[in-house]
């Protein structure tokens, strides 16, 4: 199953946005649920969207919201790809490099991209994003597949400069509306990681790794994260990127304005973000 956000028109009532099911090329709102992350709170979540029957609407006129606009909480993983570890200099980690985001960073999956005043220095990064469909603190393991909703596309944009004045990486990975997230979630019944995954600047391959090729896999660290913290319904976790980021690439490369950067993973779908520069 393929769950959406939505924006809805104008004059559609109080709510901006909606839950939708998608089937092939139709979207069927969910109703009473403003996006996917307030239906992931229904622990009958999964029944609720499959036997969805509200208004309609063509996907190919649906303007996206990201998937889960508001999650909770936003961890991400660094260094969890070789070939990206590799690049960097570094090696590899015996537990997971974590830090966070906040959702005035994303964007929706054809979203501009804002290009801030304060950093040239601005690269890709895409990301398999994991999201939680059901509570959990101190998840065995073994147990980590119950609590996985699904799975979606991420591009954890990152403004180099900023990340690296310091040791900590915070500053440089949570920019306003510099996060697309989308465009749907894919139930884990669904997809499984190990797809190709890739980014493209302007058409030009930047990443290409499959989504198996993760030092610390969607299990591992959910059972990790929520030793740390209770993991609930619509946070999300994004797994690290792989090998290809510009910053490593000699000479190095940034993100420029008016550029395309589009983020592909093969079963989830692709985010295709014009580069805007932020007024």
């Amino acid at each position: 199953m393929r769950l959406l956000t939505l924006r809805l028109p104008a004059g559609n009532g109080s709510n901006s946005t909606t839950a939708v099911r998608q089937d092939g090329g139709t979207l069927t709102e969910i109703p009473g649920y403003s996006d996917v992350g307030a239906l992931l709170q229904d622990p009958a979540w999964a029944t609720v969207a499959k036997e969805a029957t509200g208004p309609t609407h063509a996907l190919d006129d649906a303007d996206l919201a990201a998937v889960v606009p508001s999650p909770g909480k936003i961890i991400c993983v660094g260094h969890n790809y070789r070939n990206h570890i590799k690049e960097m200099g570094r090696e590899v980690p015996e537990h997971p490099t974590l830090f966070a985001k906040y959702s005035e960073s994303l964007i929706g999956p054809n979203d501009d991209l804002a290009l801030p005043q304060e950093s040239d220095t601005v690269d890709w990064e895409a990301e398999l994003a994991v999201v939680i469909g059901k509570a959990g603190r101190r998840i065995p393991e073994a147990d980590a597949a119950d609590h996985i909703a699904g799975y979606s596309v991420l591009n954890d944009v990152s403004m180099r400069d900023y990340q690296f004045r310091t040791i900590q990486w915070l500053q440089g990975k949570t920019w306003e509306k510099s996060t697309p997230f989308g465009p749907a979630l894919v139930t884990s019944d669904e997809f499984t990681p190990g797809p190709l995954m890739t980014s493209a600047v302007d058409g030009e391959i930047q990443q290409s790794t499959p989504t198996s090729d993760l030092v610390f896999t969607p299990e591992y660290l959910v059972s990790y994260i929520s030793t740390i913290i209770t993991l609930n319904p619509g946070d999300v976790i994004a797994t690290g990127t792989p090998g290809g980021v510009g910053h490593a690439q000699d000479p190095k490369r940034y993100l420029q304005e008016g550029q395309v950067l589009v983020t592909t993973i093969e079963g989830l779908g692709e985010l295709a973000n014009r580069v805007v520069k932020e007024a």
